[in-house]
Order: structure tokens, then sequence, then C-alpha cells
């Protein structure tokens, strides 16, 4: 399993023989507006992708497919749609699947509960987009657990905070790697709408034995929690060994069960 950040929640994993594009945002630097009633008035991406044209050109070329966790513009941005071949396979929540299909895409694959694409399985996996109002009006989001037999469990939770959506995905699953969300992203009111440094304590100390990896960090201006932020919340925990926070377009390698054993 191999997993490269590209940028924010997007990520290139090529997992079982197969290469998945997820919650792809490939606009450049300031192709969006700031998300509203935000911490800052930025212009969305705060940064540009960490390749050429040619690089990404390339890098769709090996994309067999794309799982979108939800629809909302840092996950599934109008740059993507324009990009992505229309026929390539979308897995998404069934949620999103008429929206998908409106964007001019012809093999959507809603994954209700679970779905076998090829020989991964895909399960949906619950989560809370915020609290209170904001939570329901944030709503609905998805997260996907990815199993191969032989290849290891891999957790994408999507936007969420940490909630018993999430501790039962990562006690049912016992995922080898959870990708999290921790850019603590929020609106001037309320509490924040994906996790905290401190979601991301309570996910290490959920499961000891998961490999996690924080994204969805510095490249949106709702979101101010930075890696140094979230680096020494861990080292003050004792957890660093536990997590990594990548660079956009870091590659992270993680071996199977098999060659752990």
């Amino acid at each position: 399993m191999q997993i490269q950040l590209i940028r924010s929640a997007t990520l290139v994993v090529s997992f079982a023989g197969h290469t998945l594009l997820v919650d792809p945002m490939l606009g450049s630097a300031g192709s969006m507006d700031p998300i509203e009633n935000s911490p800052n008035s930025r212009r969305n991406p705060l940064v540009e992708l960490p390749f050429d044209a040619q690089t990404l050109e390339s890098l769709f070329a090996r994309i067999d497919a794309v799982v979108v966790t939800h629809t909302h513009r840092d996950h599934w941005d109008p740059r993507a749609i324009e990009l992505l071949p229309k026929r390539m396979p979308i897995l998404c929540q069934p949620e999103d699947a008429a929206r998908i299909r409106s964007d001019g895409f012809a093999e959507v694959l809603p994954i209700d509960a679970r779905r076998m694409w090829r020989d991964i399985e895909l399960i949906r996996t619950g989560g809370r987009h915020g609290t209170g109002e904001i939570g329901r009006q944030m709503a609905p989001v998805s997260g996907f657990t990815l199993r191969v037999a032989g290849e290891g469990t891999l957790y994408i939770a999507g936007d969420t905070i940490f909630c018993p959506e999430v501790e039962e995905a990562l006690l049912k699953h016992q995922p080898d790697v959870t990708v999290v969300n921790a850019g603590a992203a929020r609106f001037l009111v309320g509490d924040p709408i994906v996790m905290t440094a401190w979601d991301v304590v309570r996910v290490c100390l959920t499961l000891p034995t998961t490999r996690v990896i924080a994204v969805h960090l510095e490249a949106l201006n709702h979101c101010p929690l930075t890696r140094d932020e979230l680096q020494e919340t861990l080292r003050e925990e004792g957890l660093l060994q536990q997590v990594e926070i990548p660079e956009d377009g870091a590659v992270i390698d993680a071996p199977s069960p098999t060659a752990q054993a």
C-alpha cells in the first residue's frame, strides 16, 4: 500500500495493483472563492499543486478510479470535473451519485453499505461533519474502508470530527492505516467541522495499532490548524511515532500485514 498526499484531502492510493485518486481538488491556488464566515478571507486553495501540468497528466494516465467521500468543492472541485475523463469510474456515497452523473460522468458507482470493485472491498463508514445545526447542514458525508486480503485495510475517515461512528469504524475494521482530515476547519461560530489535534489523539488512543496519516492541513482558508501545531500536540502526548503528517507531494509506503509479520 502506498499513499501520496497531493494537497489538502486529495490523495493517490496505490493498493493491490490498482491506483485510486481520492477527493480531487485540482484547481490552481486562488481559483475558488474563500469559504464564507471563516477565520480569514484568503482565496482557495491557499497553495499550488506540488507538481506541474505534465506531471498531472501522467498521473491521470495511471488512475484506475476515483473515490469521492462527498462533493463539497474542496473534495470535488470544478477543475477536477473538467480534467477527469468522463468514463473514469467514480466511487461515491449514494447521496452524491446524481450530482456526479450530472457533471457528465458515465460510470458512477455508489456505495450504500459495501461494494466490490475489482478485488477491493469498499465499506462505507459514517461520520459527523460538525456538531449541532452546523453538522446537520454540512451532512451527508462518508468515509470508506478499503480492504484486500493480504494487502491490509485502509480507512479514509473523510470530513468528520471524532465521533461514535469513527470509533466504531476503527474498532470494527481494525485498519492498518487510517487517513484523517485534521485541519480543525471551522466557521466564525460553532465548533470545528473536521478533526482537531485532540481528535487525532483520540483516534490514536482508540486504536494504537493503526498508522495514522493526517491530511487536510494548510490548504484552505477555514482550516487554522498547522502541521507544526499538530506535531507539537502529538509530541506532548507521546504519539509522534504513530502519526505521519506529510507535506504536499509526499509519498508514504505502508507495508502489508504479510510484510510486517
